[in-house]
C-alpha cells in the first residue's frame, strides 16, 4: 500500500515539477529582437516609458517595457552614432489584459495524473492582448506624431514543446510588446523624413534647455 502511493506520488510529482521549471527556455523569446532597420533613422531622442496597465498583469518585470523599448528604437529607429538628443520618444501602453485559455482542463489533468501533458498536451496558454502608443516630441515637447500599434500573444504551458508556469507570463507581455512596436515601426517609417526635419529644425534639447537660463 505504502509503495504504491509512493509510485503515484512520484507520477504527479515528476510531471509538475517539470511543468514547473519548464522544457523550453525562455531566454531566446526574452532575447530576440527583430532587425528591421527604417531607410531614414531619426536622430538620437530620449526614451520615455509608460507601461500603464502591463504592471497590473504580474507577468512582465517592470524593467521589460523599457529595455524592448530601448533595443527597438536603438536597433531599428534611431542614428546609433548620433549623440546629441533632437528630441524625446515615449512609449505608453494603453491597454494589457491577459487570458489564461484551458485553465478549467487542469481539474482533468491533476485527475489523470497529468497525463495529457505527458502525451504533449498544453497544460493551458497564457494570451496577452496589448495596445500601445508612440509619440515622437521635439526638444520642446510639441508632440510631431502619434502612432499605436497592438500585439497578441499565445504562450504554452507545456512539457515538450512549451514553457513553464512561472515563465509563461511574462513571456506573453514581452512578446504581445513586441508585436506592437512592430506594427508602430512601418508608420515611423513613413513619416521618417518629415519627423527629422522637424526635430533637426527646432534643434537639440541642450540648445533649448540652455536658452531658457
Amino acid at each position: 500500500m505504502h509503495s504504491t502511493l509512493v509510485s503515484r506520488s512520484l507520477h504527479l510529482i515528476l510531471p509538475l515539477t517539470l511543468l514547473l521549471i519548464g522544457c523550453r527556455s525562455a531566454s531566446q523569446i526574452m532575447a530576440k529582437s527583430e532587425v528591421d532597420i527604417i531607410e531614414n533613422r531619426l536622430p538620437a531622442l530620449e526614451l520615455a516609458v509608460d507601461p500603464g496597465p502591463l504592471m497590473a498583469t504580474e507577468g512582465a518585470y517592470p524593467d521589460d517595457p523599457e529595455k524592448l523599448f530601448d533595443t527597438e528604437m536603438k536597433r531599428n529607429v534611431l542614428e546609433p552614432t548620433d549623440s546629441t538628443v533632437f528630441g524625446y520618444a515615449k512609449l505608453q501602453v494603453t491597454k494589457a489584459d491577459v487570458t489564461r485559455k484551458g485553465k478549467g482542463f487542469q481539474a482533468f489533468q491533476m485527475l489523470t495524473l497529468l497525463t495529457p501533458s505527458l502525451l504533449g498536451l498544453p497544460l493551458e496558454n497564457y494570451c496577452t492582448d496589448i495596445q500601445a502608443e508612440v509619440q515622437i516630441m521635439d526638444a520642446q515637447g510639441h508632440v510631431l506624431g502619434t502612432y499605436t500599434g497592438s500585439g497578441k500573444s499565445n504562450v504554452r504551458v507545456a512539457m515538450y514543446h512549451g514553457y513553464s508556469q512561472s515563465k509563461a507570463p511574462r513571456l506573453a507581455d514581452v512578446e504581445a510588446l513586441r508585436q506592437a512596436l512592430s506594427q508602430i515601426r512601418p508608420q515611423l517609417a513613413e513619416d521618417a523624413d518629415t519627423l527629422r526635419q522637424q526635430l533637426l529644425h527646432t534643434g537639440p534639447v541642450e540648445t533649448i534647455v540652455g536658452a531658457a537660463y
